[in-house]
């Protein structure tokens, strides 16, 4: 299945701007969610094709919302990638074994992250 909409999950308005510009610029459409709490309703409304999670943010955190989101029968088919400023090889094996299907440490490589998004597309 290909992927056109991407919702981004982050409390920075900047990352979140810079994300949204660079998935726009390269045919995405960009969805925006600004907690794990907004993106868990959005998900479930807007059924994006994949979501790209922040780890560290207030209320639940990434980790959190992406495990809520693969063990749920509604959305476990919709990808997550963690892009998070967390670079620490523990932190990814915990992304990971929460479900995320790729990871990705801020500030993000453009070529890498859209390398990685069309691997899962």
């Amino acid at each position: 299945m290909p992927i056109k909409n991407i919702l981004v999950v982050d409390d920075s308005p900047t990352d979140r701007q810079h994300l949204s510009d660079l998935l726009s610029k390269s045919g995405y459409k960009v969805l925006l969610a600004e907690s794990a709490e907004d993106a868990l309703a959005k998900v479930k409304q807007l059924r994006p094709d994949l979501v790209l999670m922040d780890v560290v943010m207030p209320g639940q955190n990434g980790f959190q919302a992406t495990r809520a989101l693969t063990k749920d029968e509604a959305t476990k088919h919709i990808p997550v990638i963690l892009c998070t400023s967390k670079s620490q090889e523990t932190d990814k094996v915990w992304g990971m074994r929460q479900g995320a299907r790729d990871y990705v440490v801020k500030p993000v490589s453009p070529a890498d992250l859209l390398a990685k998004i069309q691997a899962l597309g």
